[in-house]
């Protein structure tokens, strides 16, 4: 199936969940890292793990980062590990959560804290 993504910028850009089979395909659309913002099991047993969906990014040559948000819930710790972590990430960045608007959020309000 193919990914339905958002670009919110040059270095971002948002989808709902991925699959395993559509990480090759993120990869082959040029991004060089992976952002899951859902938490494991959020959507049931057919929703893959973060550990799943880590080692299918790193044979496709992705880096993978999970920070689990739960909906509403985005905290400040999480705004600031992703901010810690973004200026050393490959771009551009694919996040994700269950429709990508949590995915979106994170990355934003991490991107004002940095550029503080």
């Amino acid at each position: 199936m193919t990914i339905s993504i958002k670009t919110i910028s040059d270095q971002f850009s948002s989808c709902p969940q991925l699959t395993v089979e559509q990480v090759p395909e993120a990869a082959a659309a040029g991004f060089r890292t992976i952002i899951n913002n859902r938490p494991d099991g959020e959507g049931g047993a057919e929703q893959p793990s973060s550990e799943t969906l880590r080692q299918a990014a790193e044979a496709n040559g992705l880096q993978y980062v999970h920070i689990p948000v739960v909906p509403g819930q985005l905290t400040q710790a999480q705004v600031d590990e992703l901010a810690a972590l973004l200026p050393g990430l490959p771009t551009p960045i694919l996040g994700f959560c269950k429709g990508g608007m949590r995915a979106t959020n994170i990355y934003q309000h991490a991107l004002a804290k940095i550029e503080q």
